[in-house]
């Protein structure tokens, strides 16, 4: 049996991707109201355009206080699935599969769009002042202080989950990814850095990712079996090192121990791959950021977890991309910023790999420069 490559389908449940490369989750700003815009249209569609396996959307919000900015996409209302639907429309229509991130900012809500810098949005602007959290301790001096969920806001947040799958399910995805990742409110769960409670959903490990645990079970219980489930984590708060040693008067935060031992749970609640990202829950963490610098993650929790990875961060040469799966190290690339960059990317890596890929027919004059007409792949 040949070994998987990059250009290798990959089957998760009743769907086939057709190569290992995934868009990764990009929040654009550019929506009203949680609407998707004709920006997201464009963003998404050029990828699919590109040759990219699974398109993802942007963290789409499960609340309107889910929202990382006033100007996130939603999934909060029936009136967000027409749009939606369009755009998995158009990524069915060029191969790709199209993917959903449902999310819930927590503490990390209501800010300004990243090229403004670092601003709390008031309600006169447009932004909110109850900010959702396990505890109320506020990520930097620069956000908001958020109050500590009681247990009906738990089981309202819950809810939430459950009501955007059946809307992404109404829209045509075909994967949903739950995002517990980046600092937002179920990885704010899973940290002790950020999450003090005393109750049952804080403490130990056990209590910490009771929350992310039911939550994929409320998803997976709606989600068509046949569909696949994702979940996107932070595999450490970057707050201890692959040495053990952390920054002396720190906690260890969350850590690669702890996300293995959660990925194992998430794989016996029937998620069918996990997405290992990595920080995003302390502002002054430092990460040690160069190519391929959170493969090491996926590679672990794939190998000790038994569940297949998504490996994502700094991946951007075709070489290395493909060498991520011909080593076993994860079952899937998730590009985010290369693909800002050159959204035809996964055409351009198939060429230098050698790997007859076929191309949109409208494009079918630039397949290939050097190769005689008759030798050009084009999409049928």
């Amino acid at each position: 049996m040949s070994l998987p490559h990059l250009f290798a389908p990959l089957v998760l449940r009743s769907i086939t991707l057709p190569n290992r490369i995934a868009v990764s989750p990009m929040c654009q700003y550019s929506s009203e109201d949680g609407f998707a815009s004709d920006w997201h249209f464009v963003h998404l569609a050029s990828r699919a355009v590109g040759g990219a396996g699974l398109v993802f959307t942007e963290a789409t919000a499960v609340t309107p206080e889910g929202r990382i900015s006033p100007q996130d996409l939603g999934i909060w209302s029936d009136k967000h699935i027409d749009r939606l639907q369009h755009i998995t429309d158009f990524l069915h229509s060029q191969g790709s599969c199209a993917g959903i991130q449902v999310g819930h900012a927590g503490r990390k809500g209501s800010m300004s769009k990243p090229w403004e810098g670092t601003r709390l949005i008031p309600p006169s602007e447009g932004g909110w002042d109850k900010l959702a959290a396990p505890s109320a301790i506020p990520f930097s001096a620069e956000y908001g202080k958020p109050t500590g969920l009681d247990r009906d806001g738990i089981a309202a947040i819950q809810k939430a989950f459950v009501a955007a799958a059946h809307r992404a399910l109404a829209a045509g995805f075909d994967v949903i990814e739950i995002h517990a990742a980046h600092g937002y409110l179920l990885h704010q769960f899973l940290s002790p850095l950020s999450n003090t409670r005393t109750d049952e959903y804080g403490g130990s490990f056990e209590n910490r990712v009771r929350l992310v645990v039911e939550v994929t079970k409320a998803v997976r219980a709606v989600w068509p079996g046949h569909l696949p489930v994702f979940v996107r984590i932070s595999a450490t708060d970057w707050l201890e090192s692959f040495t053990g040693e952390k920054p002396e008067g720190t906690e260890a935060g969350w850590t690669i121990d702890q996300s293995v031992a959660l990925s194992a749970l998430l794989r016996d609640c029937g998620v069918d791959l996990v997405d290992c990202s990595s920080g995003g829950n302390v502002a002054n963490a430092k990460i040690p950021v160069g190519p391929g610098y959170q493969t090491a993650f996926a590679a672990r929790i794939r190998r000790e977890a038994g569940i297949a990875t998504g490996a994502v961060g700094m991946i951007t040469q075709s070489a290395q991309a493909d060498c991520i799966i011909r080593t076993q190290q994860a079952d899937l690339v998730l590009l985010a910023r290369e693909l800002l960059r050159d959204p035809y990317w996964p055409l351009r890596a198939a060429r230098e790999l050698k790997v007859p890929t076929p191309w949109p027919v409208q494009y079918s004059r630039a397949a290939d420069a050097h190769a005689p007409a008759r030798d050009r792949i084009v999409a049928k």
